[in-house]
């Protein structure tokens, strides 16, 4: 391999994977405007039901259609199918959401990373929830998998890693946005902040309190560390957030 061919492979963006499920998509142009470079690397999108209508409308392409489709309609998924989409159904009396079975899926494509629109918003307050639980699932340890929208990203950290030590995760973003931290499952312990506006130094996060509420990022290269348990971390996108928001 000569030189050019490996500085050209260093810089490739993580593989990605982008999952659309049947929540609130914002328009392409400020999911783009609030989150730059969000799509970069991407290698296929897997629609989740009413998420194939969501995916036409963000310009995206699926390769996928996933999901029982009670929501989709029968004409909707005939006529995927008649124009060529591969359709993965399941049962309607089924113990996995449509978004769950996406996600599984989704771990075929070998993602580094894995996006999911559409996770937040609409009717079902509990599918919403539902969703932001889906990021605990077993299948997806050690995933890089991200919930999107225009104002929102949500991810999770866990610990310990597989060596026992603790887990640090980057928290890349404007300087000034809100960063909230909240332990999930349980409590979370061992939390360390660098660039946060109130910084936790090998604290722990316990169930119920809002302490991890409205944080904020001083710098644009922030981090948290974790050594042990489940961490939410909840990241709003500059134009939704507060300068003077305290935990």
């Amino acid at each position: 391999m000569d030189a050019h061919a490996r500085v050209a492979d260093s810089v490739l963006p993580p593989r990605l994977v982008v999952i659309v499920a049947g929540g609130d998509v914002p328009e392409r142009a400020a999911l783009d405007a609030a989150w730059p470079g969000w799509a970069d690397g991407l290698v296929g999108v897997l629609a989740a039901d009413s998420g194939l209508a969501h995916a036409h409308t963000l310009g995206l392409r699926p390769d996928l259609l996933v999901g029982d489709l009670d929501s989709l309609g029968p004409d909707a998924s005939a006529e995927a199918q008649a124009h060529g989409l591969p359709v993965l159904r399941s049962r309607v009396d089924k113990d996995e959401s449509d978004t769950e079975l996406a996600l599984l899926e989704a771990l075929h494509l070998e993602p580094e990373r894995i996006i999911v629109l559409g996770a937040f918003g609409g009717p079902r307050l509990d599918h919403a929830l539902a969703n932001v639980w889906l990021l605990g699932l077993e299948a997806l340890a050690g995933q890089d998998v991200v919930l999107l929208d225009e104002r929102t990203r949500v991810s999770l950290v866990s610990a310990p890693a597989p060596d026992g030590g603790a887990v640090t995760r980057s928290l890349m973003g404007r300087p000034g946005c809100l960063v909230t931290l909240l332990p999930l499952g349980g409590d979370a312990i061992g939390i360390t902040t660098h660039g946060l506006r109130y910084p936790l130094r090998d604290e722990d996060l316990r169930t119920g309190p809002a302490r991890g509420l409205s944080n904020v990022r001083e710098l644009a290269e922030a981090a948290v560390t974790l050594r042990a348990g489940r961490l939410l971390v909840v990241e709003a996108a500059p134009a939704v957030s507060g300068l003077d928001s305290a935990p």
